[in-house]
């Protein structure tokens, strides 16, 4: 009668570990990420006349033409000048556009806040306009990643 009770508890153990495998398709129960992408395009030129800013936003491997939002900031690499967020123009086709003048020369900055179907990104881009002083070179080197191998840099 033991040995009757041990095989019938391990055949119940057995096939309760049995249904405990997951299914096959448990990944498609979970929602996919499909996560936004932008491409920027700065201007030779930031006069008044001079061509806008442009943003290409993508999303799935297809163009994103009527975003949830898409803001711009620009700041100076001095502290000199920061422009808060507004609003970029949808141009069509997952263009959308940001125009600025700015007449210093100087490092600049700008960060895009983008958001489409749940996805948010905020990347930021470094720019030059006109001729950039040793401390702004200085300081666009300082955020390039280091070329040698030796990581143990002690600072």
């Amino acid at each position: 009668m033991k040995t009757t009770f041990n095989y019938l508890s391990i055949l119940f153990l057995c096939t309760l570990l049995g249904a405990c495998a997951p299914k096959e398709d448990a990944a498609e129960l979970y929602q996919q990420e499909s996560p936004l992408q932008a491409d920027m395009t700065m201007p030779d030129d930031f006069s008044e006349s001079g061509d806008p800013i442009k943003i290409e936003l993508t999303q799935d491997g297809k163009t994103v033409d009527d975003a949830d939002f898409v803001h711009v900031e620009i700041w100076k690499g001095d502290g000199s000048f920061h422009d808060g967020m507004e609003e970029a123009e949808n141009a069509g086709d997952g263009i959308y556009t940001f125009n600025k003048n700015l007449t210093e020369d100087g490092l600049y900055y700008i960060k895009v806040h983008a958001g489409n179907n749940g996805s948010t990104i905020m990347p930021t881009l470094p720019f030059a306009v006109g001729e950039l002083s040793k401390a702004d070179v200085e300081a666009l080197n300082d955020h390039a990643p280091a070329e040698s191998g030796d990581h143990s840099q002690h600072h």
